[in-house]
């Protein structure tokens, strides 16, 4: 059973997206567990980010529930023939390998668009050990948004939705409570 959307989650409204996602989470025997806020702007939190397999797990969550989400993701998954497909899919291409404003960008972006979902692995990484990066934090306390954690567990099978929370001024202490709320959950690799 899926959770129901409320009226002010931005939605992509397309059956045969919602249909296919739900066939997938269905196929690889994922459930959906919480509830989504009904919130037009929020950041999700999504951990850990063990494997490839994350991807398809997350998107298949996005088109089962009809979310229309934003997310971050290194800007070589954005080459070839796939680069369209991702864009399309609500990609947003990052070069990881220097700072380039991407808390601030993100920020301006909450306050251009009258709904945002933004979509990203504090891990920022797929190996297993990274700690979280601070980034969805800063973003979510700029942007004046909660964040929602969202946990891929493969141990159960279950995308796990956290309730949101408002991050405060002390961000470490925050990091450290997002990274509890994952503390217990086994990624694929793992």
């Amino acid at each position: 059973m899926l959770p129901r959307l409320g009226p002010n989650v931005p939605r992509r409204r397309n059956i045969v997206l919602a249909w296919a996602g739900g066939a997938v989470l269905r196929l690889m025997r994922f459930r959906v567990e919480g509830e989504v806020p009904d919130l037009a702007k929020f950041v999700i939190a999504v951990a850990p980010h063990t494997s490839n397999w994350d991807f398809v797990v997350g998107a298949a969550v996005m088109f089962a529930l009809e979310l229309r989400v934003a997310f971050i993701a290194k800007h070589t998954l954005f080459r070839g023939p796939f680069g369209a497909v991702i864009r399309w899919m609500g990609g947003v291409p990052v070069d990881r390998s220097s700072a380039h404003g991407v808390v601030a960008e993100a920020v301006h972006g909450f306050s251009r668009v009258p709904g945002l979902i933004l979509a990203i692995a504090p891990q920022g990484t797929r190996n297993p050990s990274a700690r979280f990066r601070s980034g969805f934090l800063h973003i979510a306390r700029g942007a004046g948004v909660p964040v929602m954690p969202a946990a891929l567990d493969w141990g159960e099978h279950c995308v796990r939705l956290g309730p949101t929370f408002a991050p405060g001024a002390d961000i470490g202490q925050e990091l450290a409570r997002a990274e509890m709320f994952f503390a217990t959950v086994r990624g694929r690799r793992s």
